[in-house]
């Protein structure tokens, strides 16, 4: 997308599919022809963020409520936009000609194949979702509308645009666009948390993209290209002197998508950023920010990367290791911490479910050739996307009447009974015990994922893991069901919003615990 298209390009075969790019009418041109259908779902969100900027200068304050409803109705129509893409043969523009191929389609740098397809769902998913959970939060906070909507349509674009990226400028393009506006929409909070939350948030991620652009260049001399099916034949070609630079360069580049994955050690940020950001904004930042960096990990490692396999593949499953030790001691800790805010164990939570999501990943460098772990990742995220968004419409919900503490749930069920269960099955499905079978599948299919990979230890880490988290979640449930210490009252009527957003998400977790198999379906197979 960034790199100069100056060739007609006829169909791209590749070791998997075959994929026809549109041709360019005159070879010697730099004009190349699109095909928007490929690029329709972050076009999409791209336009509706236009839309609501410019309706927003036009439109009276009393009538500002519709640019939510734009907003809901722009990502809606871009995820309408995933089902032409859906066949058999993936869609790829922004072509070049003569550069080595590979699963990647090539010299192109955008390609609607299966995984991007997936991640795409779950980043403009997670997006609508968010949208609707913050339909009550823009207007009980006084939040700019404008300024908020397009904010958050500008960051899920990017955030849809880096699964189908396939060079290396693309990718550290689209983090950014999905990054930068997730700064300011941090921010946005008037009570002056928003401003710390988003001032850390914001160091932290420039230095990591800072590393990253370093490792960037290091990776292009070494290579001599940015596709990624290129770079990983020139770094397997590279001569002597340059694999020090070429190794120090994936390393480097490896950084940025590991500060947006929240793993450990970077990972600081999280527990702040939550608890600072408006509430829907640390639900979106739990899911989509985590999916664009899991999509640009998974990319720059299976493919570019891909002679590096076997230190990758160690180093990542370390780093799963400690993230969700980390993460899972850290959930514990809040317990004897005097905030002891919902929204903090959740973004602890994050973090430990981060590492569940790096074990696949790491068993992607020790796969054997033909096999395709990354299929769990995809369905664990999407598992998580789901009900760790419904866990923070709950506490929205709760936090309208009381307060974010755990402790403000207690007697919840006597209170509202109906999003005190959706609660506890929210909780149950983090944890991986029944009736949240579709936790417990997730948790299955990743474990297997690392013993089928030879990774023995990592799935022993895993599950001691599992048995730590069982207690903080359990806790928390345990508290939905306990007597009040005052006498229970009805709670008001849930706006529209939050209505949808816990229908939405308990719907989907009910329907995949009783089906689990339809996850596979959605993100199984060969995801390249």
């Amino acid at each position: 997308m960034l790199a100069a298209h100056t060739a007609a390009l006829g169909p791209h075969s590749t070791g998997q599919h075959t994929v026809t790019s549109l041709a360019v009418a005159n070879p010697g041109s730099l004009i190349q022809s699109v095909d928007w259908v490929a690029i329709a779902p972050p076009l999409i969100a791209a336009v509706a963020a236009l839309a609501v900027l410019v309706t927003d200068l036009f439109l009276p304050e009393r009538h500002k409520q519709w640019l939510g409803r734009l907003t809901v109705a722009g990502l809606a129509l871009a995820l309408i936009a995933l089902l032409p893409l859906t066949g058999d043969s993936p869609r790829a523009t922004f072509c070049v000609r003569n550069v080595a191929g590979g699963s990647d389609n090539g010299g192109c740098s955008y390609v609607a194949d299966h995984f991007a397809l997936v991640f795409q769902l779950l980043a403009l998913g997670g997006a609508l979702i968010a949208a609707l959970l913050s339909t009550h939060t823009v207007d009980d906070e006084r939040l700019p509308r404008g300024e908020y909507w397009f904010l958050l349509l500008s960051s899920a674009t990017g955030a849809a645009l880096l699964p189908a990226s396939r060079d290396l400028a693309t990718m550290v393009i689209a983090l950014e666009v999905a990054s930068l506006p997730a700064f300011a929409l941090v921010a946005l909070r008037r009570d002056g948390r928003g401003a710390e939350a988003a001032l850390k948030f914001f160091v932290s991620s420039v230095t990591a993209t800072a590393v990253m652009l370093l490792g960037v260049g290091f990776v292009y001399a070494a290579s001599g290209s940015l596709h990624l099916g290129a770079v990983a034949q020139g770094l397997e070609h590279a001569p002597g002197q340059l694999k020090p630079l070429a190794e120090a360069g994936a390393v480097l580049t490896l950084v940025g998508f590991a500060f947006k994955v929240a793993a450990v050690p970077f990972h600081f940020w999280v527990p702040d950023t939550y608890t600072g950001a408006p509430l829907p904004v640390a639900g979106y930042l739990s899911v989509v920010g985590k999916a664009a960096g899991l999509s640009g990990l998974a990319l720059a490692t299976t493919i570019a990367f891909r002679p590096y396999a076997h230190t990758w593949g160690l180093v990542l499953a370390v780093l799963a290791a400690l993230t969700m030790t980390v993460g899972n001691v850290g959930a514990l800790r809040q317990r004897f911490d005097t905030r002891y805010s919902a929204v903090r164990l959740l973004a602890w939570s994050s973090v430990g479910q981060a590492g569940y999501l790096l074990v696949p990943l790491a068993a992607a460098g020790y796969a054997p050739t033909g096999t395709d772990p990354l299929g769990a990742t995809a369905a664990y995220a999407l598992i998580y996307g789901v009900v760790n968004l419904g866990a923070f419409g709950v506490v929205a919900a709760v936090g309208r009447r009381a307060g974010t503490s755990v402790d403000d749930f207690r007697g919840l069920f006597a209170r509202n009974r109906w999003t005190a269960l959706a609660l506890a099955f929210f909780l149950l499905c983090l944890a991986g015990l029944p009736p949240g079978v579709v936790g417990l599948f997730g948790k299955v299919v990743v474990f297997r994922a690392a013993v089928d990979a030879g990774l023995g230890w990592l799935a022993v880490v895993m599950a001691v893991n599992v048995v730590i988290a069982l207690y903080y979640y359990l806790l928390w449930t345990a508290r939905l069901f306990a007597p009040a210490e005052e006498p229970a009252e009805a709670e008001r009527r849930l706006p529209v919003g939050l209505t949808a957003t816990l229908g939405l998400t308990a719907s989907a977790a009910v329907v995949l615990s009783v089906a689990p198999q339809l996850v596979l379906q959605v993100a199984g197979g060969s995801l390249f």
